[in-house]
């Protein structure tokens, strides 16, 4: 489990991917996330939970599989690129932003940023299945950047979307703050809401006088 809360920047030495294009090996600059990181232990890079299998000084390299390459932009970075850094949270440590698990629901993009002096206003589009879990005052994970959602779109609207304030550290700290309208980004709902969701499918299956399959002929 991550709490959304980046430790480092690092950057991108290498993407090899196999020729089918369904796995790979990212390879990582990570100066003091890969600091006595063990091969099996997990990293978030842009939020995206990996198992660090080779380690070479500063760099981590991290297995790949098309499931990741598919739901998130891992497949699209490129040498240099930088991106945000967590290690798992130890337990008994602080949740200082919230529970992420590393597991991106999906890719969103920037579509508005509004420099308001103090801090920046980005609205982020997503896709309409994700729209349901954003909501106001709830939390995202942003290319694994804990935040607090500051506005949300109506349900109606065929273009769903969210809105979060970046205070000047988080700006100067993370890759978010050199992001441009247009640049896609990993996005991971709360997971909270998705479990009460998936929950309630079930309690309305169970209740009493619904079919089953038991009830077919």
């Amino acid at each position: 489990m991550f709490t959304g809360i980046v430790s480092e920047q690092g950057s991108v030495v290498s993407l090899d991917l196999a020729g089918d294009g369904e796995s790979g090996l990212l390879v990582v600059e990570a100066p003091a996330t890969g600091r006595d990181l063990a091969p099996g232990a997990s990293i978030a890079v842009n939020g995206v939970c990996l198992t660090a299998v080779t380690l070479d000084g500063p760099r981590v390299g991290v297995d790949v599989m098309g499931e990741t390459l598919r739901r998130t932009t891992t497949g699209a970075l490129q040498p240099g690129a930088p991106v945000n850094l967590e290690r798992c949270v130890p337990a008994g440590g602080r949740l200082d932003g919230h529970v992420v698990q590393g597991h991106v629901d999906g890719i969103g993009v920037l579509l508005e940023r509004e420099d308001l002096g103090a801090w920046h206003r980005l609205r982020f589009g997503l896709p309409s299945t994700l729209g349901r879990y954003a909501a106001e005052k709830g939390s995202v994970a942003i290319d694994g950047v804990s935040l607090t959602v500051t506005a949300v779109s109506r349900p109606q609207e065929p273009q769903q979307w969210f809105e979060v304030g970046l205070i000047p550290t988080t700006l100067r700290e993370t890759g978010l703050g050199a992001r441009n309208v247009g640049d896609p980004v990993n996005l991971e709902m709360d997971v909270l809401a998705k479990y009460a969701e998936r929950l309630l499918g079930f309690m309305a299956v169970d209740a009493p006088g619904t079919s089953t399959d038991q009830d077919a002929p």
